[in-house]
């Protein structure tokens, strides 16, 4: 399903019944909030309350005030015409309107007003009649999680999907206000681990002058954060679960810090300030005798110390064998440009395998011991980057079972089999498969049928793992449309490696 609201980043004030039933006085936190998200420069949505009081309350207990809420929503009354007038205030402030229902009569009236977005509250998290009628109305819809167990969070989630909605999840905590070791903010981390292609936000009742746990919210993948707002006047008081805007300012000023402090998750280039820092630090390479051009350069010829001469071949580049480009004198730096001598295929390998060794964890896949593992390189392995894959065999019998994992940028070549029926299930990352000309991208979780004799191949921009079920693989069972990688003996376009843990164990030290 395609994504039209984006949830990232979205910042939630619930006004509740901090209006107090004041018009005037939900007008002036309106503003105030207003000002606030403006100051901070994010997302933020208004949220309301809606309860159609005449029918959401027992006849036999409107009126009483021994049960609390009842007290509280009958006491804070404020009609719908003046939630409307509100709402337009709310736009005019920058900010996108939003609103809980409790009831299917609300679900409409939200509607009617043309409100963005919907919440629903952990109480009605599992009333199945108010959800269904909010699944039905196509609005992004934000769900609080409190008091849920996981399997219910699992039903919501696989209800949501299956209706098509837009939603996310809160982790939610509902006691107001929260204290600090009943937070539980490792569930963010669960949640996000749990539901990967939802965003996770946390609502909060903590105390409002505590910024830390914004941080820590947003440090374990919180992408969405709500609070309760209002103003303290002569007349209303705020509650303790409650920020007012000066907390407000210092909330959103946390999460902009730790956003700041956190960086992109994808690993950046080194800045040149960095590099020049740790090149500093680093030990250069120097000649212990003096050494004759075209030597053959041994450990016992060199030595390491600080500080790196500019241009010099630093101590981690260093590797057995090099051959001397020039005359050197004893205690002479060695240049850095003899690391770029011919790089052997045992060290491009270990390379390689490392590369797919670390996708493979980031993706959470685990591989048998005994799995059979070659690396296919149609053009040699010093073009591996540009062309080939990593095939895992895991299992191979009257059926088989593999794991195809391509670099960035790769690219596998047209090929057709003659014996094998594959299906490919992508895992992780994005694939791109041409069949017999005809192109599609597939996301994780597609799947892909390949017969027999169908040409194809497939590429990838950023990486990709992707399972290959299909009847048993053979030996020189790919026919290939170019002619130099046709001709080429299977053995020169593949290169095998020891079983998984194996291979690993006796390669550390390359």
């Amino acid at each position: 399903m395609s994504k039209t609201f984006d949830f990232e980043n979205l910042f939630v004030y619930d006004l509740a019944n901090n209006h107090q039933g004041d018009i005037a006085h939900a007008r002036n936190i309106v503003t105030e909030v207003g000002r606030v998200n403006r100051a901070g420069k994010v997302k933020g949505a208004l949220k309301f309350q809606f309860r159609q009081l005449d029918s959401f309350i027992h006849p036999d207990f409107k009126g009483k005030s021994d049960h609390k809420y009842v007290k509280r929503f009958s006491e804070t009354r404020l009609e719908m015409d003046a939630f409307a007038k509100l709402a337009e205030h709310v736009r005019a402030e920058g900010l996108l309107t939003m609103c809980t229902p409790f009831d299917e009569e609300s679900v409409d009236i939200i509607c009617d007003m043309g409100l963005d977005i919907i919440k629903i509250a952990s109480c009605s998290a599992d009333d199945r009649p108010l959800l269904e009628k909010v699944a039905r109305v196509n609005k992004p819809v934000v769900v609080s999680t409190a008091g849920l167990r996981t399997d219910e969070i699992d039903w919501l989630v696989n209800f949501f999907e299956s209706e098509r909605a837009e939603f996310a999840l809160m982790h939610c905590v509902a006691l107001y206000p929260t204290p600090d070791d009943k937070l539980q903010l490792n569930q963010i981390t669960a949640m996000r681990e749990r539901y990967r292609d939802t965003t996770i936000g946390w609502s909060t009742h903590e105390d409002q002058n505590a910024t830390a746990p914004v941080q820590i919210a947003y440090a374990l993948g919180a992408r969405m954060f709500e609070r309760h707002v209002g103003l303290n006047t002569d007349k209303h008081k705020l509650n303790a679960y409650s920020s007012t805007p000066e907390q407000l300012e210092k909330w959103i000023a946390a999460f902009h810090q730790a956003r700041a402090m956190l960086g992109n998750e994808e690993r950046p280039p080194t800045s040149p300030a960095e590099r020049q820092t740790l090149v500093e630090l680093k030990r250069g390479t120097y000649a212990k005798r003096a050494i004759a051009k075209g030597e053959t350069i041994k450990r016992q010829d060199v030595f390491f110390a600080m500080p790196v001469q500019d241009g010099q071949l630093v101590s981690g580049h260093w590797r057995q064998g090099l051959t001397a480009d020039k005359d050197y004198a004893a205690n002479a730096p060695l240049d850095a440009n003899l690391s770029g001598q011919g790089v052997s295929d045992e060290t491009l390998v270990y390379q390689i395998m490392l590369q797919v060794r670390g996708m493979l964890s980031k993706a959470n896949i685990h591989i048998n011991e005994d799995a059979s593992i070659e690396i296919s390189h149609h053009y040699g392995l010093r073009r591996f980057r540009e062309f080939g894959a990593v095939l895992i065999t895991c299992i191979n019998r009257s059926y088989a079972k593999k794991l195809v994992i391509q670099l960035p940028r790769q690219k596998h070549p047209y090929h057709f089999h003659k014996l094998k029926e594959e299906t490919f299930q992508l895992l992780d990352g994005d694939l791109e498969i041409v069949k017999e000309g005809a192109k599609i991208r597939m996301s994780p979780g597609d799947t892909f049928l390949v017969e027999p004799n169908q040409w194809h191949k497939f590429a990838t921009l950023d990486g990709c793992i992707f399972e290959e079920v299909s009847t048993t693989a053979y030996q020189n069972d790919s026919f290939y449309e170019d002619p130099s990688i046709a001709s080429m003996p299977r053995d020169e376009r593949k290169t095998k490696v020891d079983n998984w843990l194996a291979y690993f164990r006796s390669k550390h030290a390359i």
